[in-house]
């Protein structure tokens, strides 16, 4: 099969395009180097050393002999998205071209305009696209559970069917989301619902949770192959944050109560519901909805988690708590459903095996990296003259 992986230089996106190029299927990938762009812009960097993509193709045909075909532009540019689309022909396109830090989007007006902008103009050239060169093509789209919020009823997979005065229909999940990036994820989704609607297309929206790990049975294969760890307070999730923490004798700096819940998924199943997703297509006409996660678990939990795991390495951790830099709600109700991979096949890894067996070892090889200036969180979501946070002292300590 021809896939196409927009943003195949990024996080998710090269370790996808791997893992498909291994599997068998043409694979081609599509990036502007944004990410590396970021990095540059808030002086950060990747704990694992990153080839660049070129050097990253060169190897994967060194190692294996399949060709993994780059294309270097912008998906807001349509002059040059037109002709990939209409040359490469595409099968499947995998999604994840956009900007994906939520406190990226909400540094400043600038910061959530550009977000806007690259997140929802990328995707709407590329239904287009596909309309106009390759209507049955099918689009794997990375959501975000972020989209969903945390509302007090348990939340269904993409629609929910409601009974209003005498009568029922099947709609859309109600939104709530939490940052200007997620509801730019909420406008695609729009997008792409309107486009299956009127068009014919058929779409996946992957729903996902936030991806843990860095090693891939591909990314393994040699060290030029890795994926970037982010732990910066802007691009790294709470958990890397956590683990570099923990590796480094830093205190773990949970916000707020730590009551924030949410779904989680290893990166290897990331890459099996892909696949899944793209072995399974949707019919012509619908947006049909993954929420694609295996556990859920909240802030203070994980914050725990890491602790018991890094006792295993010998490694005394504390916890603090930090206040909030974000608007969000700390306690509350939170019940995903997550039944449609599992029942296509997904087969989870679980985060207390991953922990031990892969991310503490590889942020403990690459400890020399860190930079803990780039731990503490830098953007505060409340509007203010000064949106940029200063650096504050824990100021609750848990024993």
């Amino acid at each position: 099969m021809r896939i196409l992986v927009l943003g195949g230089d990024g996080y998710l996106g090269w370790p996808t395009a791997l893992h498909l190029s291994q599997r068998g299927h043409e694979v081609a990938v599509l990036d502007n180097f944004s990410r590396r762009l970021w990095d540059h812009e808030l002086g950060a960097e990747s704990l694992t050393p990153i080839e660049t993509l070129q050097q990253r193709v060169a190897v994967w045909r060194q190692i294996t002999g399949k060709i993994i075909t780059p294309f270097i532009g912008d998906l807001c540019d349509y002059t040059f998205l037109e002709p990939v689309i209409r040359d490469f022909q595409p099968e499947a396109v995998v999604h994840f071209g956009e900007q994906r830090s939520a406190p990226y989007s909400m540094i400043d007006r600038q910061h959530a305009v550009f977000t806007h902008v690259n997140n929802v103009v990328g995707t709407l050239n590329l239904l287009y696209a596909l309309a106009d060169h390759a209507p049955d093509c099918h689009l794997v789209k990375l959501g975000t559970m972020g989209e969903y919020g945390t509302p007090n009823i348990d939340i269904e997979e993409g629609y929910i069917t409601i009974t209003h005065k005498g009568r029922t229909d099947t709609l859309p999940y109600p939104k709530q989301p939490g940052s200007w990036y997620h509801a730019t994820k909420v406008h695609d989704s729009t997008n792409i619902l309107f486009a299956c609607r009127i068009w014919g297309l058929r779409a996946t929206d992957l729903n996902q949770g936030v991806v843990y790990g860095v090693e891939t049975p591909e990314t393994t294969m040699d060290p030029r192959l890795a994926t970037r760890f982010d732990y910066d307070g802007v691009f790294g999730t709470a958990l890397n944050r956590f683990l570099v923490q923990a590796v480094v004798g830093l205190p773990l700096t949970v916000y707020g109560k730590g009551g924030q819940t949410r779904g989680f998924l290893d990166i290897r199943d990331t890459l099996a519901c892909v696949e899944i997703a793209i072995l399974n297509p949707a019919p012509r006409g619908e947006l049909r909805v993954f929420n694609q996660f295996t556990e859920q678990f909240n802030v203070a939990g994980l914050a725990e988690a890491v602790r018991e795991a890094a006792q295993e390495f010998g490694l005394d951790v504390a916890i603090h708590h930090l206040p909030n830099p974000r608007v969000e709600k700390e306690e509350h109700y939170y019940n995903a459903a997550n039944t449609r991979l599992l029942d296509l096949g997904l087969k989870p890894h679980y985060l207390s095996e991953t922990l031990l067996e892969s991310v503490m070892r590889v942020v403990m090889h690459h400890r020399d990296r860190v930079r803990p200036e780039l731990i503490m969180p830098a953007v505060n979501w409340r509007r203010t003259h000064n949106p940029v946070l200063p650096t504050e002292e824990p100021v609750i300590q848990q024993p």
